[in-house]
């Protein structure tokens, strides 16, 4: 790195030579002024307003303009012959803990190099008391025509100094705060507060600057005759109303920023629960009961069609009747088993055709009886199949 300034650090009777070098650098792109017609530079001249000619940076010099006009001319050997003790020295005035240091007044920052071999005894002297004390050092010094305040830190191996404005350089922030009186609920504290927890911590070392990567990408685009990459279209939001639901809102977007799941997901998941087949006698009975009441409303009302139907079922279809109203045990045998099973098959086949056959006025105690007859056969056989 290349030296801006040259002195030493002066505190108590140690002196320490060192070089002044920038700790920062600019990344920002800068543009130039052009002609639109035929792009041609813009460029500021230096002009005597005296004699109407531009001068060179050699016959440039520097002066005081005085409240009324009078131009007062100030030479570099003028400023060489400053009465200042910090000329070419950073003299440091106290040690005060870190904590002390109002952000507001951080300015440009720099690194102090030891310059030269005999710098380097008292520049670790330096740094190994500002490590073990846990404080800062408040210096002066002069740099580009005025005095200025630093503090002085240590920054891995080295020292670190940043320019500090004055306390008068600092603005009050009257009238900056709401004038309206704002009472902020626990509940409203406590969603801010899950906010920040769920955002978290960042390194500081991932985020970098998209605007410049956004240009730098249209530069090249230009450069090479193509078309600039067009800018994504901007979310469409409403205008947030309710402070509590742009909380919750942030909070929601933060998690699954985050990889985390919304959390109304979560609660959707956390309420499922498996549902287990029930093996009670009673929703047997019941069934029983069910289609052995159909079966007596039905037959009353059957027509001339449904009894030739009927007539013409099997001989095992009518000895399957009564079983179903019976609360006989199940067979032992795997024969048994699968004769019922066909038997029931056939009972159910007999009952739909009487269902469809019922007249319309009582259509609705017939559906009632294909879905009772539907069931009750279904559940009954694969009870017996278990037992089997």
């Amino acid at each position: 790195m290349r030296s801006i300034w040259n002195g030493a650090i002066s505190f108590g009777l140690v002196s320490i030579p060192i070089k002044l070098m920038n700790a920062t650098e600019s990344h920002s792109i800068s543009f130039r002024q052009i002609h639109t017609e035929d792009s041609g530079r813009i460029r500021y001249r230096k002009v005597c307003e005296l004699e109407d000619r531009e001068v060179s940076q050699a016959e440039i010099g520097k002066a005081y303009e005085d409240a009324d006009g009078t131009i007062i001319p100030i030479s570099d050997e003028d400023l060489s012959h400053l009465p200042l003790p910090t000329a070419r020295t950073i003299e440091i005035v106290a040690f005060v803990p870190a904590d002390r240091i109002d952000p507001l007044q951080m300015d440009a920052a720099y690194y102090l190099a030891a310059s030269g071999a005999p710098a380097a005894k008292p520049y670790t002297l330096l740094r190994e008391a500002l490590k073990r004390s846990n404080k800062v050092a408040i210096a002066k010094y002069a740099l580009r025509g005025r005095e200025r305040l630093g503090m002085l830190r240590v920054v891995g191996d080295a020292i670190a100094m940043h320019g500090l404005l004055w306390p008068d350089e600092v603005r009050a922030p009257e009238g900056v705060a709401p004038d309206d009186d704002v009472t902020v609920r626990d509940k409203e504290l406590d969603l801010a507060d899950a906010l920040m927890d769920t955002l978290g911590e960042v390194d500081l070392e991932d985020l970098h600057d998209e605007y410049r990567e956004a240009l730098e990408e249209v530069i090249t685009a230009k450069a090479a005759g193509e078309t600039p990459p067009e800018a994504p279209e901007p979310a469409e939001g409403g205008k947030v109303l309710d402070l509590m639901a742009a909380l919750e809102n942030s909070v929601r977007a933060a998690r699954e920023s985050r990889g985390g799941r919304p959390a109304t997901e979560e609660t959707e998941e956390a309420e499922v629960r498996p549902l287990t087949r029930r093996r009670s006698a009673p929703k047997e009975t019941g069934g029983k009961k069910s289609t052995a009441t159909t079966a007596k409303k039905a037959p009353a009302k059957k027509t001339a069609d449904s009894k030739k139907s009927t007539a013409k079922t099997t001989r095992s279809a009518k000895k399957s009747t009564p079983a179903r109203t019976t609360s006989e045990p199940p067979a032992d045998s795997a024969s048994r088993s699968t004769a019922r099973t066909t038997t029931e098959t056939t009972t159910e086949t007999t009952t739909e055709t009487t269902a469809k056959t019922t007249a319309k006025s009582a259509s609705k105690e017939a559906t009632s009886a294909k879905q009772t007859a539907k069931k009750s056969p279904a559940k009954k056989t694969a009870s017996r199949k278990r037992s089997a």
